[in-house]
């Protein structure tokens, strides 16, 4: 699968660079320039929609953010907090060529064991999908589309 391919997600005017066959773009919120692998095109993309289009405020979202899970160091892809600090969204991207699996659930709901975000969101930049999850009743619902940040105020 080609680098850069198209996703099913809007298209950005992303600052990339070519340097020795590799592809380099400029992370806005890191305010530096990181390597693009095929799982950081989907991160980029996902980030650039849910700032641009779900008008998230980019100050409030947390890229590969660190947490312990029985006793070993893991990262989250996106942790969304709202203006209290609050966790409301984690986001689990992968590559496009990896496939949205139960594994892929479980991962995101292993990560969720720690940080207990009501709003989960598993993409690989062609499938999307959306799960809000009722810890008190301890059961999730899958949403047809991500909620704008306004909806979740």
């Amino acid at each position: 699968m080609e680098l850069l391919c198209p996703l099913n997600l809007p298209p950005y005017p992303f600052k990339i660079t070519e340097q020795n066959g590799q592809y380099f773009l400029f992370d806005d919120l890191r305010k530096k320039t990181i390597l693009i692998t095929h799982e950081e095109w989907v991160r980029q993309h996902f980030i650039q929609y849910l700032t641009a289009q779900k008008q998230y405020p980019k100050t409030l979202i947390q890229l590969e953010g660190g947490l312990k899970l029985h006793g070993l160091a893991k990262r989250t892809d996106i942790l969304v907090y709202n203006s209290s600090a609050e966790k409301i969204l984690l986001v689990e991207c992968k590559a496009p060529s990896v496939k949205i699996t139960q594994k892929v659930f479980d991962q995101i709901a292993r990560y969720n064991m720690v940080h207990r975000v009501p709003l989960l969101a598993v993409t690989n930049g062609l499938q999307h999908f959306f799960c809000r999850i009722d810890f008190t009743s301890q059961k999730y619902f899958f949403l047809d589309k991500l909620p704008d940040y306004e909806e979740l105020r």
